[in-house]
């Protein structure tokens, strides 16, 4: 089996271990996350936090997006734009959305759109990663694209990318591809994962 078809079958199993979860299990990894979330400065102060609606069986956000306006923090949803690049949306619970192309909810009408250089925070979804923060996205490279510009950067900087996932979402390695932008932390319902210190650490390693 050659590496792409390894990956599409990676994806599938995760996909599907994702969906197969009960409500109780999503609640208890909803609390887990925000318990891991308040470990990171970053979410507790940034401005401009993005994050995403959850789909497919994507660990929910509901328990981290409301403390964010209660501390006079702006929350802002991906929208799908020209090239296959993001741009981000303020948002408000209560304020109508409407499924994009892939059937994930997008604001209606944003009042503004945001470039993802002019973030601070990027709670991003993901299917599988690793503890130096690599990641296996779903397959259309839209986050790669978006953030690409962080490759040329010193890392960590802003905006910070935090990628959200189940535990038993973590994989012994994914393998790096020229055009992934890796995450500077993972966060779990288990635990906040320093990505950017495991990759240093693994660099001075002999």
């Amino acid at each position: 089996m050659d590496a792409t078809a390894q990956r599409r079958e990676l994806r599938q199993r995760l996909a599907d271990q994702r969906r197969a979860l009960k409500p109780p299990e999503r609640i208890a990894a909803a609390q887990g996350l925000r318990r891991s979330l308040e470990q990171l400065p970053e979410y507790l102060t940034d401005a401009r936090v993005a994050g995403y609606w959850a789909s497919h069986g994507e660990l929910p956000l509901n328990l981290v997006i409301p403390p964010l306006a209660t501390r006079g923090q702006q929350f802002l949803l991906p929208v799908i734009g020209k090239g296959k690049r993001l741009r981000f949306a303020p948002w408000q619970s209560g304020e109508e959305v409407q499924p994009n192309r892939y059937g994930i909810p997008e604001p209606v009408a944003p009042r503004e759109l945001l470039e993802p250089f002019q973030l601070d925070l990027v709670l991003v979804p993901l299917l599988g990663f690793d503890r130096l923060g690599n990641r296996l996205g779903h397959g259309g490279g839209y986050y790669d694209r978006s953030f690409a510009f962080l490759n040329e950067q010193v890392r960590p900087t802003e905006p910070l990318l935090v990628g959200i996932a189940y535990a038993f979402q973590e994989l012994p390695q994914v393998e790096e591809e020229a055009w992934d932008v890796p995450l500077d932390f993972v966060a779990t319902e288990r635990e906040l994962i320093d990505c950017t210190l495991a990759r240093q650490n693994s660099e001075t390693k002999p």
